[in-house]
């Protein structure tokens, strides 16, 4: 379904009913990467996808996507759907996303879930690795895609999950080179929001790839410390809800229903 924000479509999928969880892709994804699970967890709640601005079928807006901004997409599809409490659950990017969804609108949140990402904000390091990867983009973003795709895997399973590559690129390299240049430049001045997950009243969730390329281990960890935080660990890279499909599904249901 598609619905108008500041003149421009966001895509978005309902589905089912019950308690509202709302899911958010990452960076160079799209909403189809929540499709394997959509059918299994639509038999006891509402489930939305959405398109983050940029991506998929969601059109861009001007040459930043701050994560205020894609927030503020996502709340007009809420508000939209007459949905006043959700879960929200966030790969990466869209982790980012959930949290200054959170931050503005801390009434609508039931739980918060980041997979594979973080809370705190990009590093000096992190933000010239942005910028470079802008100008390889401009570049030539198709080779730019490809590269970033398959180093989101830790390297023993990139010929595992050959297809599941494949097939992730494929989506990836839809992705119009304003939306992904616009989503880089809105990651990298993002602010931090740690103290969420230390003094935020709702029931949080954080799943780490133990062997993530893109986000240390140690650093996530640390973010936890002190706080009601719930912590996966699971074994492998960035990408846990294919490389670790098993524990990532069952952790989800644990923290809905929890």
């Amino acid at each position: 379904m598609i619905l108008d924000f500041k003149g421009t479509p966001i895509y978005y999928t309902d589905s089912g009913k019950g308690s509202a969880v709302v899911f958010l892709h990452g960076f160079l994804e799209n909403s189809t990467i929540w499709s394997p699970f959509v059918p299994l967890l639509t038999k006891k709640h509402r489930v939305i996808c959405m398109d983050l601005l940029g991506h998929g079928q969601s059109g861009s807006i001007g040459y930043i996507h701050t994560m205020e901004l894609m927030a503020e997409a996502l709340a007009t599809v809420l508000k939209y759907l007459k949905i006043k409490k959700c879960t929200l659950v966030g790969h990466s990017m869209g982790g980012y996303v959930a949290l200054a969804f959170a931050e503005n609108l801390p009434d609508v949140v039931r739980g918060l879930c980041l997979v594979n990402s973080t809370s705190r904000a990009d590093s000096k390091e992190r933000k010239l690795n942005r910028d470079r990867a802008i100008k390889s983009i401009k570049d030539n973003h198709k080779t730019f895609i490809r590269m970033a795709i398959t180093n989101l895997f830790r390297p023993k399973n990139r010929t595992l999950f050959s297809n599941e590559i494949k097939a992730l690129k494929k989506e990836a390299l839809k992705t119009p080179l304003q939306g992904i240049v616009a989503a880089l430049e809105g990651m990298k001045i993002r602010p931090d929001r740690e103290v969420l997950l230390h003094f935020s009243p709702y029931k949080k969730m954080m799943i780490i790839g133990k062997k993530d390329p893109v986000l240390r281990y140690d650093d996530l960890i640390d973010q936890t410390k002190s706080s009601k935080v719930d912590v996966v660990e699971c074994p492998d890279g960035h990408m846990s809800f294919i490389e670790n499909k098993t524990l990532f599904f069952q952790s989800i249901v644990h923290f809905i229903e929890k």
